[in-house]
């Protein structure tokens, strides 16, 4: 029996839940997980439900299609929702990185272990430094160098490598180049990056020499999706570690890299799994 996942964005109003569910409810499907929330600045209904068959019921609808379900579940809702009905499912995604291994190498590792639900299809990269790690793993590798080229002629080459797999999601494993809004379009909520900060503190260049002079206590990572606005687009996950004075701006840049790689790892996870709702700029996680 195949679970589903739906999701729904919409205005709020009394009864939604009671609606949505009486519609499982008559098609006999079973509720594996559910979560709710409620926005009060914006008045606004977020959902997430898992459901299955109940034991003995037969097809995952009940002899309805899946279409059909769909529409009747809009329907249960308002004009205005937004709803979604989907399979789990890998998801493709194309992963780009400069120079450093380690956001990159966990995710290569921890593909090839079946603990993401997805299939990294391909890594680019302007540089072929990684090229070896990534040939491990016989995953495509493509080196698309920036080298005296103009920034748009650089990012359509990019766009063209990336055309050519049918990708879920774009994911920066610290891919060290800034990407112009046009790019970033092209992407919208599904570029995900790995900032090397505990945003929105010390974005930017030299995040634990700024982290150094300042004599902070603890050093984070922030995973969040992409936009024009640099390093403030909507937050996905972070974590911190604490630190103390006898920390040099090296030991500090060794720790955020741990901390970058289970950052990166949960975000991605969390995507994945169509736990995440996008609301302006902010994330709604149904964990």
């Amino acid at each position: 029996m195949s679970n589903y996942i739906l999701r729904i964005d919409c205005p709020d109003e009394v009864g939604i839940v009671h609606r949505v569910t009486g519609v499982l409810y008559k098609h006999s499907l079973n509720i594996i997980s559910n979560g709710e929330f409620v926005d009060p600045r914006q008045g606004r209904f977020f959902m997430r439900t898992e459901f299955a068959p109940a034991k003995g019921s037969g097809s995952a609808t009940a002899g309805t299609s899946i279409d059909e379900l769909l529409q009747e579940l809009r329907s249960s809702v308002s004009a205005a929702a937004n709803v979604e009905l989907t399979q789990p499912r890998p998801k493709d995604i194309v992963v780009l990185a400069t120079k450093e291994s380690h956001c990159l190498g966990d995710l290569l590792l921890r593909n090839d272990n079946g603990e993401l639900p997805a299939r990294i299809q391909a890594v680019i990269s302007n540089y072929d430094r990684l090229q070896p790690l990534v040939e491990r793993f016989e995953i495509p590798y493509h080196h698309v160098p920036h080298a005296d080229m103009e920034r748009g002629a650089h990012e359509r080459e990019l766009l063209a490598t990336i055309g050519r797999y049918q990708s879920d999601y774009l994911v920066l494993a610290k891919y060290m180049r800034i990407l112009s809004s046009d790019f970033v379009a092209s992407f919208s909520n599904r570029c995900i990056n790995i900032h090397h900060s505990f945003l929105p503190a010390f974005a930017g260049a030299r995040p634990y020499g700024q982290a150094f002079d300042r004599g902070v206590k603890i050093i984070g990572a922030t995973a969040h999706f992409v936009n024009e606005d640099l390093d403030e687009g909507p937050i996905i996950s972070q974590s911190v570690i604490p630190i103390d004075h006898t920390h040099s701006a090296a030991d500090m840049a060794q720790a955020g890299r741990d901390v970058e790689k289970f950052v990166l790892a949960k975000a991605l996870k969390l995507v994945l799994e169509d736990r995440v709702f996008v609301s302006g700029n902010r994330t709604v996680i149904f964990d």
